[in-house]
């Protein structure tokens, strides 16, 4: 090869490496959240600190993230541990059981009955919605995030909420 093959050949190689490099949209690797979710979150006036394995997040094309961990609530009152699960971090707007969730940081959690509670860091309910239950789930775990066909299901157990982005 000649000297100036050389340099097409490099710059077209490390072009290549930068490309793969750049993140994908999709469910977030086990890595790829160490990076983005926080180790604590604050949430009606305490800091918690958050279970990494029981974290969760998708990227959509344009590179937001979409976070959710659950913390532990061992210090709160009984009453904010009984709505009360978890962080909620969104960069995108959200639909979810056919409401509006804008960007921001929440707090999250599952009810007895399956109601789905989203609420800002000041404990007041922003959103709630139906979950549904995936009876079919192989392996339920305390909190996953898996892509359908409709967006990305946040599953609590067998119990989940389909995340759409607007």
């Amino acid at each position: 090869m000649r000297k100036g093959h050389h340099v097409m050949f490099a710059f077209l190689l490390c072009s290549c490496l930068v490309w793969a490099q750049r993140a994908q949209p999709g469910v977030l690797s086990a890595d790829e959240l160490k990076h983005a979710v926080p180790s604590g979150y604050f949430f009606d006036g305490q800091s918690a600190p958050v279970e990494m394995r029981n974290s969760a997040g998708f990227r959509t094309a344009d590179g937001k993230l979409v976070l959710a961990g659950l913390v532990d609530t061992s210090g709160y009152a009984t009453n904010v541990q009984q709505k009360y699960e978890g962080f909620f971090i969104t960069q995108v707007k959200l639909s979810i059981g056919g409401s509006t969730l804008d960007p921001g940081a929440y707090g999250f959690g599952f009810t007895k009955d399956g109601t789905f509670l989203v609420m800002n860091v000041a404990a007041t309910e922003m959103l709630s919605a139906a979950s549904m239950n995936d009876e079919k789930l192989a392996h339920p775990v305390p909190l996953k995030m898996m892509q359908d066909a409709d967006g990305y299901r946040l599953y609590h157990g067998r119990n989940y909420v389909t995340l759409k982005t607007q």
